[in-house]
């Protein structure tokens, strides 16, 4: 696709045998395409990304910063004024997002060359991209080894599975950014409907920072066990979705947590994780300027993102499981299973 200082950026796609095609880069570990087919048979692009190295370093994509498809970490979402303390000492790290750090800082994960490996089975393909996040890069303690393995099986998953490995104890949580529009961007994502198995939520401050609180959102209109239209809730709440569900019950254990679905296609997709929480995102924030080489038009309402990870904020309001201990394997999953 191009080069960054030198180094080659590639461009790696996984086919299954129903039609489905997944690109993956090694620049960020970043899914930049996902076409799968409708009810009709008809194969269109579901996913936000660019086709060129270029499309990612555009004034108004780093002006923007909507992570799409990117691997984030150190850690994910938001850390309260860019700073935590662990074992009585206190780490400051960069600031990207007002007074906070956002998705592991001004270089993370999304932003390095990951190396590749390709493996291929009877039923499935895989690629597995992996790097090592180095002590006190952006703030954080460690020199943490990383592997995210996607896989692309013939029963239309695509999993990921995430590991890591550090020589310190440090925050980590890490997530897939991937923006879904299952109509194939022929109208926005606020006519899916979207069922998620949660009655729980974490309150975010005016920065978008978790507080530690947790409310119930049983009988609200983001109470989202039973299926609704986007559309309908969003203008029942005055703004779109940016929630932190939480699946207390579950544990840490793989089970199903959502599905979306978009009736004019016939497409869904149903999200399964090892994850406590997920974050619901419906791009409110995404500029309507960018777009696809192609002309395919991103903006407001037109991706959502189920990012399964560990609670925003983790290091200040629940350390015991936001922090990765020194010598402590981290496992996760997350399961996108498509359907049309």
């Amino acid at each position: 696709m191009g080069q960054i200082q030198g180094v080659t950026v590639y461009n790696y796609t996984l086919f299954n045998n129903n039609g489905m095609a997944i690109s993956i880069m090694n620049y960020g570990a970043t899914i930049n395409s996902i076409k799968i087919p409708d009810k009709t048979g008809n194969t269109t692009e579901i996913c936000c990304g660019f086709d060129t190295l270029e499309g990612y370093f555009t004034e108004a994509y780093r002006t923007n910063a909507p992570y799409f498809g990117g691997t984030v970490g150190r850690y994910c979402s938001q850390i309260k004024d860019a700073r935590f303390t662990l074992k009585g000492k206190e780490y400051i790290l960069n600031r990207n997002c007002g007074e906070n750090n956002l998705h592991g800082g001004k270089s993370g994960f999304d932003k390095k060359i990951w190396e590749v490996s390709t493996f291929e089975d009877e039923d499935s393909v895989r690629l597995e991209c992996s790097f090592l996040s180095e002590d006190m890069e952006e703030g954080f303690p460690g020199n943490v080894a990383v592997r995210a393995t996607f896989l692309l099986n013939n029963d239309n998953e695509l999993r990921i599975d995430y590991w890591a490995l550090s020589d310190k104890d440090t925050p980590f949580t890490i997530t897939n950014h991937s923006y879904f529009n299952l109509s194939g961007f022929t109208r926005s994502i606020e006519n899916h409907s979207v069922q998620i198995a949660s009655d729980k939520k974490q309150v975010w401050d005016s920065t978008g920072a978790a507080t530690g609180e947790i409310i119930s959102v049983a009988a609200s209109f983001d109470d989202l066990r039973h299926p609704k239209i986007i559309k309908e809730v969003q203008e029942a709440m005055k703004d779109g979705f940016e929630h932190y569900y939480l699946f207390d019950e579950k544990g840490l254990e793989l089970g199903s947590v959502a599905k979306i679905t978009d009736n004019s296609s016939g497409r869904s997709l149903e999200v399964a994780t090892t994850e406590p929480g997920m974050l619901f995102y419906t791009g409110k924030y995404t500029s309507d300027d960018l777009r696809r080489e192609s002309g395919q038009q991103y903006g407001k309402f037109m991706g959502f993102c189920c990012e399964t990870h560990r609670y925003p904020n983790g290091p200040n309001i629940l350390s015991a499981q936001s922090i990765l201990s020194a010598g402590e394997d981290f496992n996760s999953t997350t399961v996108f299973k498509f359907k049309w």
